[in-house]
């Protein structure tokens, strides 16, 4: 690790003051991804601008239009056990704790959290080439040891995933982020915030130099009655996603209305197509009609060899994820998902 000089910021201004003064500086909140990244000797920067005490951003609040805002600040278990998330958004909150562990959700931010960085292997590995970490220089993994890669939205470029759980959530409930930067601030759609990896692989998001993201807006709509986060991985706890389903639906009766699946573990980013959740309104909410919609998401999955079995595996855990939303006690442990 480098030589860097701390600096503690007062607030959202000031913050983005003291990162126009030093390009090299990076933001530091829960630090439980920055630290990583700076051990492997993936970041090095010159300073850390602490971001920690800026209380704009550390509340959750109900805003007049019947949204809700997260502010970026405020620590993943803070999140999750909020009262008014817990009500109106127990999807996010299950997706919060099916992540990392107690003491990371403890430290972790919700800004930072959709700051992630790939947990690809060879991303991680300075002694192999990664187009990620060095554009134009490859991507060993297509060949090599890819079980937990993409097989969605891949490039040449890159298969890598992204390793959030709460973003899972984040999308399927279509949220907004709010960003503050040298230019003024604007509010970004979830689903436009993450970046396919194209071309350019070591870019993950929209964010432009000097930005910080202040919040994340929460629509008046949470799907508390019916919904199920998925998350299929090697153990229990601790560890990253193979596949994971965050699934929302409205119901009339038996009939769907509205329908909300993003996938995580599979792509650069949450994964969502709207065209299999059209698929689904105004039918009947059962295995066979959630088998198609899977299908219709997966139509253009592809494995890399080791990662194969991702295909069958996300097909399966959209059926039953499906099938758990419509009775969300089928999530306690012990219980079984409905017929």
């Amino acid at each position: 690790m480098n030589n860097f000089e701390y600096k503690q910021a007062t607030d959202t201004k000031d913050a983005i003051d003291l990162l126009s003064h030093s390009p090299e500086a990076a933001f530091v909140a829960g630090g439980t991804n920055i630290i990583d990244l700076w051990k492997y000797n993936l970041t090095n920067p010159s300073s850390l601008i602490d971001i920690n005490h800026l209380h704009e951003n550390a509340e959750i609040s109900m805003l007049e239009n019947g949204k809700t805002r997260l502010g970026a600040a405020v620590k993943n278990a803070d999140t999750a056990y909020h009262p008014l998330i817990g009500q109106k958004y127990p999807l996010l909150s299950k997706a919060i704790l099916a992540g990392a562990s107690a003491q990371i959700r403890n430290m972790a931010s919700n800004g930072g959290n959709l700051l992630q960085r790939t947990r690809c292997y060879y991303f991680y590995d300075p002694d192999v080439p990664c187009n990620k970490r060095n554009p134009g220089s490859g991507c060993p993994a297509k060949a090599g040891y890819n079980r937990i890669h993409a097989i969605l939205g891949t490039s040449e470029a890159c298969i890598a995933v992204f390793p959030s759980d709460m973003c899972i959530a984040l999308a399927a409930l279509e949220a907004t982020v709010n960003i503050s930067g040298p230019n003024g601030e604007r509010n970004i759609p979830f689903s436009q915030f993450h970046r396919l990896p194209g071309d350019r692989p070591d870019l993950d998001n929209t964010l432009e130099p000097g930005e910080i993201i202040t919040s994340i807006d929460l629509p008046e709509e949470g799907f508390a009655d019916n919904y199920s986060y998925l998350k299929l991985r090697d153990r229990h706890s601790y560890a990253f996603a193979l596949v994971s389903v965050a699934t929302a639906l409205k119901l009339n009766g038996n009939i769907i209305e509205s329908a909300r699946i993003a996938l995580g573990g599979v792509a650069h980013k949450p994964w969502r197509n709207v065209e299999a959740e059209e698929f689904l309104k105004n039918k009947e909410a059962n295995a066979e009609n959630f088998s198609a919609a899977a299908d219709i998401i997966l139509r253009d999955a592809k494995g890399f060899g080791y990662n194969d079995f991702k295909i069958a595996l996300s097909r399966k855990a959209i059926i039953r994820n499906g099938l758990m939303a419509l009775n969300p006690t089928s999530q306690l442990p012990g219980a079984q998902p409905s017929a």
